[in-house]
């Protein structure tokens, strides 16, 4: 995996011009990515146990329990599979949006020929293409800006985004979600010197950068109008890639980031500069989104995760996360699934 040349290459990446070139990289790979990632290698069992919930009433979603909107586990075939196994020669693979500049997420290794794509979320695609295809390295990664993951599955541009994209009823009502496979919250990051100290008053007259359709957006936008964010704090910048607040900061034009716990302790491992403000102040969780009426794929991938959890979950956070996020997953493990959505 490479673990220890990146550490070694990327402990000095603080500088905003390595930023600076990571975001024009996002810029020239969006349209598509070499696949030569390496399959994850399998951890020891014991994840958590599978629940099962009784079924939820329509319309009835609160993102509290969004995660749990989802179908039950199969290995069937369906026209969604059918037609991703039917792609012949070097077109049969599968077609997946990830990020290409979240460190230790999804995000190109420098130190590797051809500048591989590594991070926890590339191990999970790798996984559900062995399933699919019985072959990890059948991909065909698309970078995807954080404003159109949405958008690239309905327009069917892919299969799948894998981004560290956190399940809310909204979404649900623009596309179907795995169960969850990782638990985040969201943080605020900000220049060691400031003044800032969380997501509190001293915010007041601060300017703060999201990424444009995230959830740290509608937060902001929804605490503002409710009084919980003071009215002063400017968050009318929005970025279309979430890496893009950390160069607005290290600019200058921005004084706090506003995005998931998980994402900020990497960025922080990239900028010394910066720091975490204060404690999560939302539960998220992450899910695989796909078409709505891709029933068969949910289902497939739901399948993946049930084994993936209990064996090779753990063994990927401690190659790319346990260095940000600290040796003890507990916090960030997904709950156990309940598959609350029947149709």
């Amino acid at each position: 995996m490479y673990a220890s040349r990146v550490r070694a290459a990327l402990r000095g990446w603080g500088g905003v011009g390595a930023m600076a070139v990571l975001c024009a990289l996002a810029l020239g790979f969006v349209l598509l990515l070499p696949c030569t990632q390496r399959a994850p290698q399998r951890a020891q069992p014991g994840g958590p146990s599978v629940a099962h919930g009784i079924q939820a009433r329509a319309g009835s979603c609160e993102d509290s329990g969004a995660q749990d909107q989802t179908l039950s586990p199969s290995g069937a075939d369906g026209p969604t599979i059918d037609a991703i196994k039917a792609r012949t020669g070097e077109r049969r693979k599968l077609i997946v949006g990830v990020d290409q500049n979240s460190y230790r997420w999804g995000y190109r290794n420098p130190n590797t020929e051809g500048a591989e794509l590594e991070g926890f979320d590339i191990d999970l695609v790798h996984r559900i293409a062995q399933d699919i295809l019985g072959d990890p390295d059948a991909v065909q990664f698309k970078a995807i800006p954080t404003n159109q993951r949405i958008s690239a599955i309905q327009d069917g541009r892919v299969d799948m985004v894998v981004r560290t994209m956190t399940i809310t009823c909204e979404r649900l009502g623009q596309v179907a979600f795995s169960a969850p496979y990782f638990k985040t919250g969201q943080q605020v990051l900000a220049p060691k010197s400031s003044s800032i100290t969380g997501y509190n008053s001293s915010l007041a007259h601060k300017r703060v950068c999201t990424a444009s359709g995230s959830t740290a957006y509608t937060k902001l936008t929804d605490d503002r109008k409710s009084g919980a964010l003071p009215a002063s704090t400017d968050i009318s910048a929005t970025v279309p890639n979430q890496l893009d607040c950390l160069v607005r900061l290290q600019l200058g034009e921005a004084d706090a980031v506003v995005t998931d716990g998980a994402l900020a302790a990497s960025q922080a491992a990239q900028d010394p500069t910066v720091e975490l403000k204060g404690a999560p102040f939302t539960t998220e969780y992450y899910g695989v989104a796909m078409k709505k009426d891709a029933v068969d794929l949910v289902r497939r991938v739901n399948r993946v995760l049930v084994d993936y959890r209990a064996n090779g979950w753990q063994n990927s956070y401690d190659t790319w996360l346990s260095a940000t996020l600290g040796k003890d997953s507990t916090a960030s493990k997904p709950p156990a699934p309940r598959y609350l959505r029947t149709g």
